[in-house]
């Protein structure tokens, strides 16, 4: 009994040790802005924009190099003066809208905003039409063996 109860608090522990560490931001002291309001409008902006080197990251929690540079450009773009919107506009021109983790749903993205939908929907009457069109199906019954098969299968089965 004790070995099962030590056996389920390693496995909690285990279970549960991904939710235990916060994230670590990779913001750097020589980073953050002196106005807090500012350095506010920064984060939450960085916050927005993804990592080109680790992709499915911001440039927030992101150590890189690169995402070093984004945000200090990023924080000289809101010190210069820049709403919110002119510097995120400054960057997405700089890098391209790769660099918005969720890019806008306007232009040619549409496509790919509807490609997952139509995927599925494709995939809902494709599917609905192979099950409607089994069940209509009818089974060909076995046909009863012909004389000539019956007397061949006795002379098979007697040898």
């Amino acid at each position: 009994m004790k070995t099962l109860f030590s056996a389920l608090c390693l496995s909690l522990i285990i279970a549960l040790s991904p939710f235990a560490t916060a994230p670590a931001w990779a913001v750097e002291p020589d980073e953050i802005l002196d106005d807090p309001a500012l350095e506010a409008r920064a984060r939450d902006l960085s916050k927005g924009l993804r990592c080109l080197v680790c992709r499915n990251e911001s440039i927030d929690e992101s150590n890189a190099d690169l995402a070093r540079d984004l945000r200090i450009l990023l924080r000289e773009r809101l010190t210069a003066g820049d709403t919110d919107d002119e510097a995120m506009d400054f960057i997405v021109n700089r890098f391209g809208e790769f660099v918005l983790l969720r890019p806008t749903t306007g232009g040619a993205n549409w496509l790919l905003w509807a490609a997952g939908p139509a995927m599925l929907l494709i995939g809902l009457i494709v599917g609905g039409g192979f099950v409607r069109g089994r069940a209509r199906a009818t089974t060909k019954s076995e046909d009863a063996l012909s004389t000539e098969e019956q007397a061949r299968l006795k002379a098979i089965l007697e040898e």
